[in-house]
């Protein structure tokens, strides 16, 4: 009998330039959140301060940029995640059986 491993190979870490890409797409979401966040917060110190119509327009904008980096830094938290093999894909819906009644139970009577 033959002494030794019974595991496969590895398979060698090779450099993934996807992963780089989605890593520092990560770090300019979060570092643009964080100066909008920033700004928001200064635009509406302003805009009570001074009762200035355009500061309360500036901190509306600054708090829907901040809304929208966020759900893109989550966005690619997840596809990063998919790449590095963390979670999965859902699974797919099976197929529809063609010879069942459109509607249910309800219909089928």
């Amino acid at each position: 009998m033959a002494g030794g491993k019974r595991a496969g190979d590895r398979p060698k870490q090779t450099f993934r330039p996807v992963l780089l890409a989605l890593a520092l797409g990560i770090t300019l979401c979060v570092v643009a959140w964080g100066y909008l966040v920033y700004a928001a917060i200064d635009f509406g110190s302003t805009a009570r301060q001074d009762d200035s119509d355009e500061a309360w327009w500036y901190l509306g904008i600054a708090s829907v940029g901040a809304v929208a980096c966020l759900f893109l830094g989550f966005m690619l938290v997840v596809r990063f995640s998919r790449a590095i093999g963390l979670t999965t894909p859902p699974e797919p819906k099976p197929k529809r059986d063609p010879d069942a009644p459109k509607g249910g139970k309800r219909a089928a009577r």
